[in-house]
This record gives C-alpha cells, sequence and structure tokens, in this order.
C-alpha cells in the first residue's frame, strides 16, 4: 500500500518488462510507494496490449499508482489510464501535450543529448524520462542518464525521471542526481526477486539515502 503522505524525496517509478504478468505487477505495487508504473507494449499485438492494460490498470490506480500506458494514445483512453507516455517529435508532443494534458498524465523520453531534452521540454509535458526501456541490462545506471538527470535537476523546473541499473543499489546514485523518480524494472522484476520485497528495500533505500527535496 502507498503511505497516506508522499515522500518528500525521489520516488520509484516502475517500468513493466517484458512478460511480466499482472499478477507479478500487482505483487510489486503491494510492497510499498511507487508513483506510477508504465506499461510498454514490447511485442503484444493491439489486441493483446488493450487487454494486458486493462487487467493492469484498475489494480495499479486502486493501489494509489498512476498507469501510464506507453505509446497508444486509443489503448490509454479505452483503458481509462492516467497517462501516455510517448517517444516522438517536438511537434507532434505538442499537438498531445495540447490535446490530452490536464486530462491524462503527458510524458516524454528519447533524448540523449541536452539539445534533445530542451526542445521537447519546450512543450511543457508532465514528465521527461532518461533512459530507454529495458535497457537497464547492467547492475549500474547509464552513465549519460545520470548526467543528464543530474543537469536537469539543476537547471529545470520540470520533473525527470532516469532510469536505474539491474541492482537495486543504483537507485540510490540516481536519487542523488537531484532526480524526482528513479525508474526500475529489472531490479524489481529479475528472475528469483520477490518484486513486493523489491519495491519494499527500494523505499527503505530511497528513505536512508535519497536527498529531501525543499517545500
Amino acid at each position: 500500500m502507498n503511505p497516506t503522505e508522499t515522500p518528500n524525496r525521489c520516488r520509484l517509478v516502475l517500468i513493466a518488462p517484458k512478460g511480466a504478468t499482472p499478477q507479478a505487477l500487482a505483487a510489486a505495487l503491494s510492497g510499498g510507494d511507487v508513483a506510477s508504473l508504465i506499461l510498454p507494449q514490447w511485442d503484444m499485438d493491439e489486441a493483446a496490449f488493450q487487454a494486458h492494460a486493462e487487467a493492469v490498470v484498475p489494480g495499479a490506480q486502486e493501489a494509489g499508482v498512476a498507469a501510464v500506458i506507453a505509446g497508444d494514445m486509443r489503448i490509454a483512453m479505452r483503458a481509462r489510464a492516467d497517462g501516455i507516455h510517448v517517444e516522438t517529435n517536438k511537434r507532434d508532443l505538442a499537438d498531445i501535450v495540447g490535446k490530452h494534458q490536464g486530462k491524462l498524465i503527458v510524458g516524454t523520453g528519447g533524448a540523449t543529448t541536452r539539445d534533445d531534452a530542451l526542445e521537447l521540454g519546450e512543450t511543457r509535458p508532465d514528465y521527461i524520462f532518461f533512459g530507454r526501456f529495458g535497457y537497464d541490462l547492467k547492475p549500474e545506471p547509464h552513465p549519460r542518464n545520470l548526467k543528464l538527470g543530474r543537469w536537469w535537476a539543476e537547471m529545470v523546473a520540470l520533473p525527470c525521471i532516469v532510469m536505474g541499473g539491474s541492482d537495486m543499489a543504483s537507485l540510490a546514485e540516481v536519487a542523488g542526481t537531484g532526480a524526482d523518480f528513479v525508474a526500475l524494472s529489472a531490479a524489481v522484476f529479475g528472475e528469483g526477486v520477490d518484486p513486493a520485497g523489491a519495491v519494499a528495500r527500494a523505499n527503505a533505500l530511497l528513505d536512508e539515502h535519497a536527498p529531501r527535496f525543499e517545500g
């Protein structure tokens, strides 16, 4: 269950990995505070992805977690998700923000340089994501994502999410950048990992190591 008070520090975002069942995702969300759960389509066709989203979204919302669909606006609307994550150009992102922000969380990613990030940020999405889904293959976060997250957190008020590594300890390094959110996937849903226990440990580590935000 999520706490009644939002932690005043970097919070956890979960990226559903390929093949994750609704049961595994629900188990993870039972382990402690999770700000949002992002559901990528992976290799599912439209019908399978919609069925998956419709199975996951209500449980996430009941747990107080924002359910975000990656890539497909129609499925986000049909599943009554809380948000949409898109990786596209500035013009198309601006159109999505203009049409849907206020009704849905609109987040974006795909920026690999400061200029790319600033250009996307000009459209005023709800967050920018530094990292790539499915690429948390090493224990440590990608150095580029850490650098971009630290720079963004220092220079821009818009929230950012930074992808952690496959080792749970990596979230402390991400939190140290000042990022608003750390994203984990393999560290929570990897083979032999208890998802609920992993989320509980993640929150304990953030409580211990993450700097507190002012205000």
